[in-house]
Order: structure tokens, then C-alpha cells, then sequence
């Protein structure tokens, strides 16, 4: 029978205590340092085919060769499930938990105080982490507030920005329309004053050349008649 999840931590052979056909009685663990091990990493329990399975961390203790394979097991997964190096990465850390776990387990077989110690280190490391990474999450849902309200801004400008251009073009057709009817009305102001400057030429010059006639006339009728010549 396989465990549910493949970890690094060892466990013994899972036990079934219970089936669909009765419950069984749950195996005793009557060693102490076996009760430190369950209370500081608890037993899996999983249920298959109406059966209740449970499987207890190993209390048997580690030789130098397991922990070298252990280092060499953390090296594969890490490889292996394509773990980041840098950054936050959530199967770095799973891995490293589980190894941590797993030397707490071999360290709390020699010494249960030592394993203790080890297991407050964990959980205050565990919260500083869950603390570490609100704050980051706070961080990026700021950051993302933050982009989300600059992009609505640079939206807001770019508008901003087309309207004042589409204005400006309007002004200055209005402006081109304004100075094409000033040329307009210039040059219709020019022609009327040459008209009027001609038909006044002309009527001065009429009325010169008629006030020279009148003269003519006037002075003839006022030149004294010349006396007949009488012959001898």
C-alpha cells in the first residue's frame, strides 16, 4: 500500500484501521520518543476503497548514509520538479520543508529535547515566512493598484491629449476661415473704393468739362455785341 503523497520525510508502512466491513482496532504506540515524533509531525491518514489508512513517521534513526541520500533525494526533486533558485518559488520551499521535517524527525530520535528545540525553530521560521509573504502579496496587490490607477491616468492624459489636439485643429481652421474672409473682404474693399475712386473721377471730370461749357456760354452772353460797320 502506497502513501497518498510521496515526501521526504520517512514513514513506516502505512496500517489500515478501518475497512467498510468493521472498524479496526487503531495500532499503540508505546514508545515515548514515538509520541514526540507523532505530536511534532503528525500521522497521514488517507481513505481508498472505503478503507482508512494511517501512516506513522519512522522512528527508526538515520545513518550517515541517509542523510547523504537525503541530500541527494532533495538535489532530484528539486531538478526534477523544476524548482526555481531565486525568488519565491512554492516547490523550493515545499521541498526544503519536507527535508526539515525530515532532520527534525532523525535529530528528535537521539534527542527529544533537541527535536523540540528544532520544531519551535520551524514554526517560528514558518510564521515569519507566512508573515513575509502577506506583505509581499499586500505589496503586489499595491503595486498593482498602483499600475492599474497609472494606466488609467496615462488614458486619462492621452484623451486629455487628443482633445486639446482635436481643439487646436478646430481653432486653427477657424483661425485659416477667419483670415481667408478678412482677404475676402480686404480685396471686395479695395475693388468698392476703385470703383468709387473711378465714378468719382469721372463725375469730377464730367462736371469739370460741363462747368467749362457753362463758362463758355456765360462768358459769350456777356462779351458786348460788337457795332455795325456803316460804308461812306
Amino acid at each position: 500500500m502506497l502513501p497518498p503523497i510521496v515526501s521526504l520525510v520517512r514513514y513506516d508502512i502505512p496500517v489500515l484501521v478501518a475497512s467498510s466491513k468493521g472498524k479496526l482496532k487503531a495500532p499503540t504506540v508505546a514508545s515515548q520518543t514515538a509520541d514526540v515524533l507523532n505530536s511534532i509531525l503528525p500521522p497521514r491518514e488517507w481513505t481508498e476503497d472505503g478503507q482508512l489508512w494511517v501512516q506513522f513517521v519512522s522512528s527508526t534513526p538515520a545513518t550517515r548514509l541517509d542523510v547523504i541520500n537525503l541530500q541527494e533525494e532533495l538535489d532530484s526533486k528539486l531538478q526534477t520538479r523544476q524548482a526555481r533558485e531565486t525568488g519565491i518559488c512554492p516547490v523550493r520551499e515545499e521541498l526544503f520543508r519536507q527535508t526539515f521535517d525530515e532532520v527534525i524527525r532523525q535529530v528528535t530520535i537521539n534527542c527529544a529535547e533537541r527535536g523540540l528545540l528544532l520544531l519551535r525553530v520551524r514554526d517560528e521560521i514558518r510564521m515569519r515566512i507566512a508573515a513575509y509573504q502577506t506583505l509581499y502579496e499586500s505589496c503586489i496587490a499595491f503595486g498593482m493598484r498602483k499600475a492599474l490607477l497609472s494606466e488609467q491616468r496615462k488614458m486619462e492624459m492621452e484623451e486629455n491629449v487628443n482633445r486639446l489636439v482635436t481643439e487646436n485643429s478646430d481653432l486653427e481652421r477657424q483661425v485659416q476661415e477667419l483670415k481667408e474672409l478678412c482677404e475676402a473682404t480686404e480685396r471686395k474693399e479695395l475693388e468698392r473704393r476703385t470703383l468709387d475712386e473711378k465714378k468719382h473721377a469721372d463725375e469730377v471730370q464730367s462736371l469739370t468739362k460741363s462747368n467749362a461749357e457753362f463758362k463758355k456760354k456765360l462768358e459769350d452772353l456777356l462779351a458786348p455785341s460788337q457795332p455795325a460797320t456803316h460804308k461812306k
